[in-house]
């Protein structure tokens, strides 16, 4: 899977809403995204690029 600039920013956008109104804290962010890196390095990482490049299609289809 291509990772845009409009996804990263999508996702940027999420983080800094849920860290500004939502009570997101510092270090759950970085708890979230070193797991983010070390769910990358697992087996489920081609299903889970399975499942977002799903959701991106059936969203710009519709």
């Amino acid at each position: 899977m291509e990772v845009t600039v409009p996804l990263v920013v999508i996702v940027g956008v999420i983080v800094f809403v849920a860290w500004r109104y939502l009570g997101l804290r510092l270090w759950q962010a970085i708890l979230a995204l070193v797991f983010g890196f070390l769910l990358a390095a697992t087996t489920f990482a081609p299903g889970i690029s399975t499942v977002i490049n799903g959701i991106a299609k059936w969203i710009t289809n519709q």
